[in-house]
């Protein structure tokens, strides 16, 4: 649970700073095309960072299973989905647009575990 947390930090401090680059040193750099992915890809970082947040915040109060994996599918969806996003706004090698679905899927997942997650807790008072 730890490691979600840490994550989680380590995720939103990388979203500031390569919010930071893109707006401040890779606009001068690349298309105003490839800028747009760039920013798309630090606006998904960002949310999904809150939503790893969140959901280590939830895996904390009640242990679950589908929370745990929601928690890892958010991680690997920045990577894959953001980190392509980012690696084919620099490099403008089409190619890696292919990898970006997968990121999508994984979020896709990551959300529905948690759906089913909230359907089936009910809270007792």
């Amino acid at each position: 649970m730890k490691q979600i947390f840490v994550t989680a930090a380590i995720s939103g401090m990388l979203a500031v700073a390569l919010g930071a680059f893109g707006a401040h040193i890779i606009k001068k750099m690349i298309t105003p095309d490839m800028l747009e992915v760039y920013k798309t890809g630090v606006q998904y970082h960002f949310y999904h960072t809150f939503a790893l947040l969140a959901t280590g915040i939830l895996l904390y109060l009640q242990p679950s299973k589908s929370l745990k994996t929601a928690a890892y599918l958010f991680m690997a969806g920045i990577v894959l989905f953001s980190g392509s996003l980012y690696a084919l706004a620099i490099t403008g090698i089409k190619a890696l647009g292919i990898i970006t679905p997968f990121g999508g899927v994984a979020w896709l997942i990551a959300w529905l575990l948690l759906a089913i997650h909230f359907g089936k807790y009910t809270r007792t008072e």
